[in-house]
């Protein structure tokens, strides 16, 4: 049974930065891609990052140049790096992964709250 876990959230004041963790896909065949999504107070959950096995990448405006999505395939882990935080990049963040048969797996989340 696939269980993601993030890891890494917590509080931080606006400007700084946070890097979350997600482990516990290694048992998930041909993935397709992998996914960071948030949902904030109120706020429809919405997509952060994406990257596919071959390395490609994908922000929303919100978050370009500021996130940065990795991943490293001997420690079976994908980041994300998150710099220049603001407080509304608070919310709780989700990990996800996609396999090539189109079915999603997704954590539990971790919170991150950006003060002001």
């Amino acid at each position: 049974q696939v269980q993601l876990v993030e890891s890494g959230g917590g509080l931080v004041q606006a400007g700084e930065s946070l890097t979350l963790s997600c482990t516990g896909f290694e048992s998930i065949v041909s993935i397709n891609y992998m996914v960071w999504d948030r949902q904030g107070p109120g706020k429809q959950r919405e997509l952060v990052a994406t990257i596919t096995t071959e390395g490609s990448t994908y922000y929303p405006d919100s978050v370009k140049g500021r996130f940065t999505i990795s991943r490293n395939n001997v420690k079976k882990t994908v980041y994300l790096q998150m710099n220049s935080l603001k407080p509304e990049d608070t919310g709780v963040y989700y990990c996800g992964v996609s396999d090539d048969w189109g079915r999603k797996y997704w954590g539990q989340g971790t919170q991150v709250t950006v003060s002001s």
